[in-house]
């Protein structure tokens, strides 16, 4: 299996209420690879957005309980990262463009 680059680890960007908030912090957001562990997420968001990362925190999202008429299944887990950067760091533009 060939090594993960910076554009399979971060698949798409998280846009919630909360998680807009949380830009004025330097937090961003992000849809992860599950198999992705935090160092290679932070130098993925580096390379992708040419920022400093100073942390990085993951969660397991769930999948949750859909129903369709009688039958019901699963949506599908995945895998979630914050990623704080530095305070002199510039700002990810592609959030910029949110408010």
């Amino acid at each position: 299996m060939s090594p993960l680059t910076a554009r399979d680890i971060i698949l798409a960007p998280v846009v919630t209420e909360k998680s807009v908030g949380q830009i004025g912090e330097k937090k961003y957001t992000f849809r992860v690879a599950k198999d992705a562990n935090k160092i290679q997420i932070a130098k993925a968001v580096e390379e992708i957005f040419g920022v400093k990362v100073k942390k990085v925190n993951t969660i397991k999202m769930r999948g949750r309980l859909r129903r369709m008429g009688r039958s019901e299944g699963y949506t599908p887990s995945w895998k979630k990262a914050v990623v704080t950067l530095t305070e002199d760091s510039k700002t990810i533009e592609f959030f910029d463009g949110l408010f």
